[in-house]
């Protein structure tokens, strides 16, 4: 290996200093300034003057770390320059200073530059003017409209306070997002969480709100959605903006529940290769309903909305009230033409789009699950990925299994979820009995207990579903079938413990009881 330290060396020059030889050495790392400082010092020279340096034939030398060395027999001089010189100088600056102004204002056309951005100012502070008088008057017509709800309430009074009934012009105003693009930053996935998004044992409690925003922005690019719809990746983020402000901070029915199915419904499409098997458009409506299958849920299933008369129930006719409510909320938002990712569709392909997108959402009304499923098996032995009605019934079961394949994920993963389930249960099944209505007893908090309500749900519902899938979709088995079946059995386990304790506690207490009749 050859050594470096030459590149270090410092540097040795000759200078003629009133017929005396004076040896400059600096070191090669030394900036101009400093060569010209030291030559000043050297040769007896003020510093800060202005300076040249010439050898023995009077030719310039150039003053800086790469100026040629001499020896004692060749001297260089440094000379001092004069006024005039330095105004000739400054003069011949100036002037090229001016010609160089001159070309960039021609080859730039800055002068119009000027006035087009000036124009353009004052017309974007009249818009900003105008906005703003559009804002003031908003918020003055909607101070006038909650005052007028509020007199109406305190007249009418009773049930219609109710905070479970939806109000459509009282949340109307959601539809639109309350902060806008700017205030949504773009996180950059890892390739691990690129990967990881991909399989159902994602853990979807470690995200925050705008990541999860993030994510599901990713699967729409990943997909080819963005391309395949021509969407307008502003309109993207703004319409998952809404999206995430139009799910309500429920226990279980909440924007996180939103990511999940959406995030198993992406995994499913990369585990069942159905980029090969379905079109970008059935993609596109797959991920699509799945985002909105729960708009604006209350929080109070549809047995509630329909056994306590609300407004959706009558507004639906006690037919699937919840889910018509998800899907009018949904077309609601895509009605804004700053949220409609699909506005640059033709408007025939848009009208299937959305048939087919209601389709789903209203599938994932579980009194239509035995339906649905029965229907899906008649066809999954002779299945045709080119029947049109084939294809339906498979995207139906798709989301049905998304919607409710907590069971599917780690056990800690999934468990979270059955605490925030019955706790959603057991807000409605409390109101349910306050208002002398019927409740299930899977909702009674003194009735059921976590294996109870799981045990039944995944043997009878979860299984079933997911084998039946499976016969269409081998690959299934292991990762998610499997799963199904050591949550039964880790639930079954549990039941026997918790019988055990009720059982041994029941004989504690008739040995205590028999105890005192002795005595």
């Amino acid at each position: 290996m050859g050594s470096s330290s030459s590149s270090y060396a410092p540097k040795t020059i000759y200078l003629d200093v009133d017929g005396k030889v004076q040896k400059v050495v600096f070191s090669r790392h030394c900036n101009s300034c400093d060569i010209k400082e030291l030559l000043c010092s050297s040769s007896n020279i003020p510093r800060n003057t202005a300076i040249m340096m010439v050898d023995p034939d009077g030719t310039l030398v150039s003053i800086d770390p790469t100026m040629p060395t001499n020896s004692p027999n060749s001297l260089y001089k440094v000379v001092p320059l004069s006024t005039s010189q330095l105004g000739e100088k400054e003069d011949m600056f100036q002037n090229m200073l001016s010609q160089v102004a001159d070309q960039f204002s021609r080859a730039f056309r800055i002068n119009e530059l000027k006035t087009e951005i000036t124009n353009r100012l004052a017309m974007l502070e009249k818009r900003v003017e105008l906005e703003g008088l559009k804002v003031v008057e908003v918020e003055k017509c909607k101070n006038d409209l909650k005052k007028l709800r509020d007199e109406m309430t305190s007249r009418s009074g009773g049930r219609s306070n109710c905070p479970c009934k939806y109000n459509f012009s009282e949340d109307g105003k959601k539809v639109t997002p309350r902060r806008d693009v700017p205030n949504y930053p773009k996180y950059t996935l890892s390739q691990e969480t690129i990967e990881a998004l991909k399989k159902p044992t994602f853990d979807v409690w470690h995200w925050e709100h705008n990541e999860m925003l993030s994510c599901l922005e990713y699967m729409y690019h990943d997909l080819g959605l963005v391309k395949e719809f021509n969407m307008n990746p502003i309109t993207l983020k703004r319409w998952l903006l809404s999206i995430q402000e139009n799910y309500r901070d429920n226990p279980f029915h909440n924007f996180r529940h939103c990511f999940c199915v959406s995030q198993m419904m992406y995994g499913m499409i990369h585990l069942c290769n159905l980029q090969e098997k379905l079109t970008l458009t059935d993609m596109g409506i797959l991920m699509t309903a799945a985002v909105c299958h729960d708009l604006d849920h209350p929080g109070y299933n549809n047995t509630y909305q329909i056994n306590a008369r609300t407004e959706l129930a009558v507004r639906y006719n006690d037919i699937s009230p919840l889910e018509n409510h998800h899907c009018a909320v949904a077309f609601q938002i895509l009605s804004f033409p700053e949220c409609n990712i699909f506005s640059n569709v033709d408007p025939e392909a848009f009208k299937q789009i959305r048939q087919a997108i209601i389709t789903l959402i209203l599938a994932t009304d579980m009194a239509r699950h035995g339906e649905i499923l029965d229907s899906f098996k008649q066809k999954v032995d002779n299945f045709d990925f080119t029947n049109e009605e084939h294809v339906t019934c498979l995207k139906m079961v798709l989301i049905k299994c998304c919607d409710i394949s907590n069971e599917v994920r780690p056990t800690e993963v999934a468990e979270p979820w059955v605490d925030c389930l019955l706790e959603e249960y057991f807000m409605q099944s409390d109101r349910e009995k306050s208002e002398g209505l019927p409740v299930a007893p899977f909702m009674d908090r003194d009735k059921v207990t976590k294996p109870t309500a799981q045990i039944g749900f995944i043997k009878f519902v979860l299984i079933p579903m997911f084998e039946t899938v499976m016969k269409l979709f081998p690959q299934i088995e292991e990762i998610m079938v499997q799963p199904l079946r050591d949550s039964r059995d880790h639930y079954e386990e549990l039941k026997q413990i918790d019988d055990a304790m009720t059982e041994g506690s029941s004989f504690v207490m008739k040995l205590r009881t028999d105890f005192k009749t002795c005595e």
